[in-house]
């Protein structure tokens, strides 16, 4: 008997084939059903401090993710995640990340270089002497 039509089907994600040749372990498990967030974790670390590493190399490859489709690069899609994970965890939404603008000093002029003659290594003239 077919499900019912009112019934949907969750999209799992496909395991990597690394995962299935070597073995290892799921740690984390992320999923949207009707716009609510389900998570799914394994308290697999002594230090929870190791969560933030792994949060901020999910951060980076979904940078990669998104900059590979073209609309957005690395770097800006970092800082978007930044700014909302800082927002929802109560702390100030920082400003996008800059390079500090570096000030050129101002060049001396140079007076241009004399052309050496090689007069100065001449032996001097017979009239001269």
């Amino acid at each position: 008997m077919p499900p019912p039509d009112d019934m949907r089907i969750y999209e799992a994600l496909v395991i990597p084939n690394e995962a299935l040749d070597r073995g290892g372990m799921e740690i984390l498990r992320a999923g949207l059903v009707d716009d609510e967030l389900y998570v799914t974790a394994r308290r697999v670390f002594k230090d929870p401090a190791t969560w933030g590493e792994i949060l901020g190399e999910i951060t980076q490859r979904l940078g990669r993710i998104y900059a590979a489709e073209g609309e957005y690069k690395a770097k800006e899609v970092i800082a978007a995640i930044e700014n909302a994970f800082a927002a929802e965890m109560g702390a100030p939404i920082a400003a996008p990340r800059r390079k500090p603008a570096t000030k050129r000093k101002p060049t001396a002029r140079r007076k241009p270089a004399r052309a050496k003659t090689r007069r100065a290594n001449k032996r001097p003239s017979r009239k001269a002497r």
